[in-house]
């Protein structure tokens, strides 16, 4: 394996969600190790103001509710640069909005159920399916975001959890059947991760709680995920397909109730 293959000199890449934090972050990732990025977000006018920032980006207006749009998208970006070799299927529905309302499945109104699914699984199916032939044709691949909560269980968000479980299982699924044809497809599951959109939103208790969970002693940022995701879609990975690669600070791999023990421990009970 050549020592630069972590780069990605003369790829294309597409970056769902591009132009919000862990998007764009891993849209300049990838432009500074030497992709063309199409940065596609429903937020076109940021898009477009964020492309103008990296060098040879294109902005690309993207409603992942839209299958017309999806389909375009990967059309558009082929058209522009001749190919493509790179889809990160980062975005989803988020929002202090819907997060709000999703909660646990006793509460769990029919029509943010269907709309999650809607947008995380089915916009990402189809992004994957119009890309594929063209991904077959440079030997490309599938970078899926999901979050580490689509392997825990949680009192809430039940809808944008299982949505995200079900992009894993699509993630092997892919991987399984384009593995031949030389495309890998894999996820990257991050955990809480300080965006401008979290840090405005979130509840600082919750942020807080989060955080003692976290074996690192801070909590990651976009450009953590960032670096998890541009290096599964460099040569570096090759051997790499059907993998989740979680990036939350070690938040899913202790025992429950260790910010307890810790106190315990530094004599603070």
């Amino acid at each position: 394996m050549a020592a630069d293959a972590i780069r990605l000199d003369g790829k294309v890449a597409i970056v769902t969600g591009g132009a919000g934090g862990i998007g764009f972050a891993t849209a300049s990732l990838m432009t500074m190790r030497g992709a063309r990025v199409a940065i596609a977000d429903i937020a076109f006018e940021r898009a477009q103001e964020l492309a103008a920032s990296l060098p040879g980006a294109l902005a690309i207006r993207l409603d992942l509710e839209d299958e017309a749009s999806i389909e375009a998208m990967v059309a558009d970006t082929v058209s522009h640069y001749g190919r493509l070799d790179i889809l990160h299927n980062n975005a989803a529905l988020l929002g202090p909005d819907i997060a709000a309302n999703d909660a646990d499945v006793e509460h769990m109104a029919t029509a943010l159920w269907d709309r999650t699914y809607a947008v995380n699984v089915r916009g990402t199916m189809i992004a994957c399916r119009a890309a594929l032939p063209h991904l077959r044709a440079a030997r490309g691949n599938i970078v899926n975001t999901v979050s580490n909560l689509a392997l825990q269980g949680h009192m809430i968000q039940a809808a944008y959890s299982s949505s995200k479980a079900a992009i894993i299982q699509m993630t092997r699924a892919i991987a399984a059947s384009h593995g031949v044809h030389g495309v890998r497809c894999n996820a990257v599951a991050p955990g809480m991760t300080m965006t401008p959109a979290l840090k405005e939103a979130f509840p600082p208790a919750l942020m807080k709680a989060v955080q003692d969970e976290t074996l690192r002693d801070q909590l990651g940022d976009p450009d953590d995920i960032a670096e998890a995701a541009a290096f599964l879609a460099s040569d570096a990975a090759r051997n790499i397909t059907g993998q989740v690669l979680v990036s939350d600070g070690g938040c899913s791999a202790h025992v429950p109730g260790i910010a307890a023990f810790r106190n315990f421990f530094s004599g603070e009970h």
